[in-house]
């Protein structure tokens, strides 16, 4: 396995991720979201996997920018926009070759193994 946990460093759903795998003696690359953010392929890979910029993005932010995204239609600007800002996207994004998760989902990673 190639793990790779994509997060902010003081998000709460982050550091449970990366302790579960720790727990599990599962290596893995942790990565800060907001300082390095996502490669091209990587940003298109995971919304592949995630099934598009919806389940990407975090709806529960407080961000004006969140709450432009709610009333945007155009799919493309959406993942432009998400692209350029990574506080955007809801973390942890944890990656395993062309799968991915958003979010704690321990039940998903377990089937990684």
């Amino acid at each position: 396995m190639n793990i790779q946990i994509f997060g902010k460093s003081k998000c709460f759903d982050t550091k449970k991720a990366e302790r579960w795998f720790k727990e599990r003696r599962i290596r893995f690359q942790s990565v800060d979201l907001k300082r390095f953010g996502l490669s091209g392929k990587e940003f298109d890979s995971v919304l592949r996997a995630v099934g598009g910029i919806d389940e990407l993005i975090d709806w529960e932010s407080k961000s004006d920018q969140v709450t432009l995204l709610k009333y945007m239609d155009d799919k493309r600007a959406k993942e432009d926009k998400v692209f350029d800002d990574p506080s955007l996207m809801k973390t942890p994004i944890v990656r395993n070759g062309k799968q991915a998760t958003v979010g704690f989902c321990p039940e998903v990673w377990a089937t990684w193994e």
